[in-house]
Parts: C-alpha cells; structure tokens; sequence
C-alpha cells in the first residue's frame, strides 16, 4: 500500500543525447508532484570530423537548473543525475578530462568489434556481459583510444557518474549504467576485471561499484553557494541509466508487458527478474541490462526518433522546414507498409541526409522510394514500428514473457501516429505514457525508501499519470504483415553478416 505521506522534495537531473532538464519532484497524497524548472539543449560538436559531448556546458547548465530548483523550492533532500549510456569521460587524478569526450555516434569505432572478437570470443564476451554488439559500445570505444591518453588517465566515469563527481567530490558507477559497457559481468553485478584485461583495457581506470540508491555524499559547498541552497542535499547515485529510470515509471500492473522507452533511441524489451545469456539470446544480439529492485532489461537498442530528427534538419538546411505536427498528419494519410527499411542500418547512425540514405536504402531492398517528406515520415514510422515487433517477438520469447500490452513511455510516447502504428504491427495494445519518465523514474527511486518496492512505484504513476491506450486496428496489421515480413528478412541477411565477422574473428 502506498503511503500518503509527503515525500521530498527531490531534484532529478535527466540527461538525453539531445536535451536535458532538471526538475523538482515529491510524492504527496500518493501521487507524484513533478515541476521541470530547466531545460536546455543538449547537443554534440562536430570539430574537426569528430563528434564530441560538451560536457563542461552541460555541467552549467545542471548548476542553472539547480538555481532554478532552489529558487522555486526551496530545500532539496537529495540530488541524482541520469543520463545516457555508452559515453565516458577519461579523466586525470585532479579529476579534469584528459582528452575530449566522445559521441557515440563518432566514426572512430568503426572496426573495433572486429578488433575485440580477434582477443576473445564473442561467445567468451557475450556469456560473461550479456551486452549487445555495437559499435557505439563503451568496449568499443576503448578499444579505438589512443594509447598515450589510456596510459594518462586516472579513471574513467561514465556520463551521469561524471556530473555526479563534479557534483559531490565523489566517484563510482552503479550497476544499471555499468551494465550497458560490454565491461560488466551482469551475473556477478561487478567489474568483469579478467575480461577487460584480455581485451587490452586498463582495468585500473574501472570505479568502483556501489548501489544504485547509495549516497555519494553532500553537494560540494562551491556548488552549494551557487545554487543559493541553505544546506547541501545528498548526492545520489539513483538509476543513473536513462531507460532504468524510465522503466521504474512504466505504469504496469504486473510483469507480462513489454516496453518501449523511445527517445532519440528506442530501447525495445522485456523485464526479467535474471539475465538471459543462452547462445540463442547471443544469436539474437540481445542485451542484459541491470534494473533496480532486481530486475533485468533484456532488450535491443534500436535507432529511434533520431531519424526523423535528422530529416527535419535536413529539410531546414535545404529552406524548406517543416512542422513535424503537420507532417505525422499528412503521413497519416498515406498507406501504410508501402516500402519498410532496417532503421538500425549503419548509414542511419550519422548526422546527416537521412531522406537521401533513406531512398537509397529502399533502392537497395527493391522498396518504393519515398520521395515527398510525409512519405520519408511514413517510411521511416512503419520501419520503427515493424522493428519495434520484430524486437518484442524476438526477446519476449527470450525471456519467457507473454506480453499482455506495449509500454510507451518518454518523448516518443507523444507520437499518436507512431503509437497507433506499432498497436498495428504488433497486435497488441500500446498504453502511451508518461512522457516523462525518465525524469520521474529518477525521482520515485530517490524517495522509494519512504514509499514501497518497485511495484509500489508504479501505483503512484498509474495515479498520477494521464494514459493514453492505442488499441489494434485489423485494416492497419493487414497492411503491415507483408512489411514485417519483409523487414524480417532484411535483418536476417543482416544478421548473417555480423556471423561471417564474428567467424572471421
């Protein structure tokens, strides 16, 4: 049962590879009182031919935000940052970065999974992390730094650890972030040390492990007086992965559903309450991320709003910008399953022209072309939706879960067109909501002692959430059966290509 008492108030920091935001948040009455005082953009720089995070920008923008949150809130028991997984900042023994830090998306990992396989096996890899193989890995990035900068460093902190450092002194990494490394045995919940050194990575810049609702300590008395708080609110380490915050604020009611967090990407799973590291779940190329209370996040992490991000900005750069209201509208309009793509090829990844990599992919697949931007919207919301059923098929049988419903949650859950369409292709009801979260997944973990178990959690959101339940439409699943078919086919000979790489390995 849910306790009525008031709970907080708690300051989130919630980090996404294109924004960010802070906000207040306190449970009163049993129902969540979430107030974002700041957000801000969030975007990587192109120096050079290489894609960076500015990471010094986003620390003033946090300490902006917790002005802001002082200001409207007064006292703030405690603080915990989420963000993004994959990217780390390498940094020397006075704590200041070493070298720039790295956007994923940056073209410097491309041959690293090759690299890795020739040390250890991917069965080897995969048996002991349970990860996913991409070339956006931690592991892979590793791999693709200069040595002189590894033999410099002091540590390594990922994202939401490094802002939590800066903000409390403090250092470590807490497992629901760890686990997207390809660095972590998810069985024993720590450090794979002996992998790392196989794959030829400085175990000595690994922090240390500690609970994902631990204290770090007092905020740091500089930031403090920044903020104009009367006293210092604890650091957190809370569920600093972004989709481990988001999942603690999926409104299920028991354990048979499956989810989509969607954002700039779309991570596509089930909950489990153990990894799955069979040679079948390999095979897949599923990953085992840790969640909180003991559960696991076995999903695929599939590109996701980012591409229509990338057209937009397409189109503005050619003077013809357009409002995404009107375009989801006119999309709309249009058949569906006209022409599908693989949204996870890799000419997808980059910034750039995505209705012209589009075309070329449907010309590759022997797809209609997409020509006007409504149709480029149309193809790429199938192609989500057929990958989003493709995923949930595949892992839900991997975990031993029969879905009763999809979960939506975050941005992408405003997308009515999107939500519609994967009701449609997966035939199952999608319950779009809360769009945020993550942010509130932050904040419900940071005040769960006084509140419940994580089941709990989800009562107060199912409270306090408006939701929205996008049921199957026949004529809409007819249309997309050949397309998900099609799809299928095209990650299958994908699939066979990663199994020629690995046996080469």
């Amino acid at each position: 049962m849910v306790s009525t008492k008031m709970h907080g108030p708690v300051a989130a920091v919630d980090l996404g590879a294109q924004s960010g935001r802070v906000a207040l948040g306190a449970v009163v009455g049993g129902r969540l009182d979430l107030q974002l005082v700041h957000r801000f953009a969030n975007e990587s720089v192109d120096l050079r031919g290489r894609l960076l995070w500015n990471v010094l920008g986003i620390f003033a923008e946090i300490k902006r935000g917790l002005r802001e949150a002082a200001r409207r809130g007064g006292e703030v028991e405690s603080v915990a940052v989420d963000a993004w997984g994959l990217d780390y900042a390498l940094l020397d023994a006075g704590g200041l970065p070493v070298g720039p830090v790295f956007h994923h998306r940056d073209r410097r990992t491309d041959g690293m999974i090759e690299r890795a396989l020739m040390r250890v096996p991917r069965d080897q890899i995969y048996a002991r992390t349970g990860t996913q193989f991409m070339t956006a890995n931690t592991l892979d990035q590793l791999l693709a730094e200069a040595p002189s900068t590894l033999a410099r460093a002091d540590r390594l902190l990922m994202i939401p650890a490094l802002m939590a450092y800066w903000l409390s002194g403090h250092g470590a990494c807490e497992p629901t972030i760890a686990s997207t490394t390809q660095l972590f045995d998810v069985r024993a919940g720590s450090w794979a040390h002996d992998l790392v050194g196989m794959l030829g990575i400085p175990a000595r810049l690994l922090p240390p492990i500690v609970g994902s609702h631990e204290p770090l300590g007092p905020l740091l008395p500089e930031v403090v007086a920044d903020a104009g708080l009367a006293r210092a609110p604890l650091v957190r380490l809370g569920a600093s992965h972004d989709t481990a915050a988001a999942l603690v604020a999926v409104p299920a009611a028991d354990e048979q559903f499956a989810y989509v967090s969607s954002g700039t990407w779309s991570l596509v799973g089930v909950e489990t309450r153990a990894p799955v590291l069979s040679q079948a779940a390999c095979a897949a190329n599923v990953t085992n991320e840790l969640g909180v209370d003991g559960t696991v996040r076995l999903l695929k992490n599939v590109t996701g709003l980012w591409t229509l991000t990338q057209a937009q900005r397409t189109w503005e750069r050619e003077g013809r910008p357009q409002d995404l209201a009107q375009l989801l509208a006119a999309a709309a309009r249009l058949p569906a399953g006209h022409a599908v793509v693989d949204v996870d090829d890799p000419s997808l990844r980059l910034p750039g022209d995505v209705p012209a990599r589009l075309r070329a992919l449907c010309a590759a697949a022997g797809e209609p072309l997409p020509e006007h931007p409504a149709e480029v919207v149309r193809v790429l919301v199938d192609s989500l939706a057929c990958k989003y059923a493709l995923v949930i098929e595949q892992v839900a049988a991997l975990g031993g879960v029969t879905p009763s419903a999809v979960h939506v949650v975050g941005g992408g859950s405003q997308n009515e067109l999107l939500s519609q369409t994967t009701a449609d292709a997966t035939g199952l009801p999608v319950i779009a909501g809360p769009v945020e979260a993550t942010v509130a997944g932050n904040v419900l973990w940071q005040l769960h002692d006084g509140i419940g178990d994580l089941w709990d959690l989800r009562e107060v959101v199912r409270r306090s959430t408006r939701l929205r339940r996008y049921e199957p439409a026949r004529a809409g699943a007819r249309a997309l059966e050949p397309a998900r078919h099609r799809l299928a086919a095209t990650a299958a000979r994908s699939r066979s290509r990663i199994a020629t790489v690995s046996d080469r390995g």
